[in-house]
């Protein structure tokens, strides 16, 4: 196993390739924003685990060799589950189990691109957000504040974001959470007082809007049970691209 150097991060980026299911691992990489290992050496990979900064007990596997992908986890800290490929989540699943002797339940992620034009909601209340808007993202509660990048004005001029502002106050965001070359991963979260209010479904069509307009495709993507999220990116014109799955030790959660 070794842990990459930033220029060995640029490498891989291009092997694990642009798409909607790389996305956020490959801005990751791109932009020195996580720890990535391999088994194997560049470009020939048997395994990867990259650990996004941004949420760094959750590491992305690459590589659908099951023990090659244990033997990383294995000699990595700080981990609580990994998401992997689906077709080799069941036999990372069995060698964890046998070895740690830690029942392991899955956990579908299910991946979306939008590949047609946005289907247009708006809101009143709903805007892009400007430079203008860092003081009220600093004062919003952290579920409002976004990330994914390392300020939020970087969040504003490097990235795309919209929210919904009530009586001055930030109560729903969308942005692009990650970003590549064809690709923007787009990252949404609501206030629960204020959900059910079509907040969300507006915040990202206009950053969905902004997006296409760049001339990348959006990304989303959300837990199978995550119905809220679902049903958002269906009304937005999202379609499901992949699915790939949390393997999830039980005694971590």
């Amino acid at each position: 196993m070794s842990k990459l150097t930033s220029q060995e991060c640029l490498v891989l980026a291009d092997v694990i390739g642009d798409t909607p299911m790389t996305v956020i691992s490959a801005s990751r990489l791109k932009h020195g924003m996580c720890d990535a290992y391999i088994a194997g050496s560049l470009p020939d990979v048997d395994a990867v685990l990259v650990f996004d900064a941004y949420c760094t007990d959750e590491p992305c596997g690459f590589g659908t060799d099951a023990d090659a992908l244990w033997q990383l986890l294995k000699a990595t800290d700080g981990w609580s589950c990994v998401n992997v490929d689906a077709s080799c989540a069941t036999s990372l699943g069995a060698l964890i189990e046998a070895d740690t002797g830690t029942p392991i339940r899955y956990y579908g992620d299910v991946c979306h691109a939008l590949l047609e034009p946005i289907h247009h909601y708006s809101n009143e209340a709903v805007r892009l957000l400007t430079l203008e808007d860092v003081s009220r993202l600093a004062k919003a509660p952290a579920e409002v504040q976004g990330n994914g990048y390392k300020t939020h004005e970087a969040m504003i001029t490097d990235g795309i974001a919209a929210g919904a502002i009530v009586d001055g106050n930030l109560v729903a965001i969308a942005h692009t959470y990650a970003e590549t070359d064809l690709h923007a991963d787009i990252g949404v979260s609501t206030l629960e007082a204020w959900r059910k209010k079509g907040f969300s479904t507006a915040a990202a069509s206009l950053v969905a809007q902004e997006i296409q307009a760049k001339g990348k495709v959006p990304a989303w993507s959300c837990g199978e049970e995550n119905y809220a999220s679902l049903r958002v990116a269906e009304k937005l014109g999202f379609t499901e691209v992949g699915r790939r799955t949390y393997v999830i030790p039980t005694s971590s959660e």
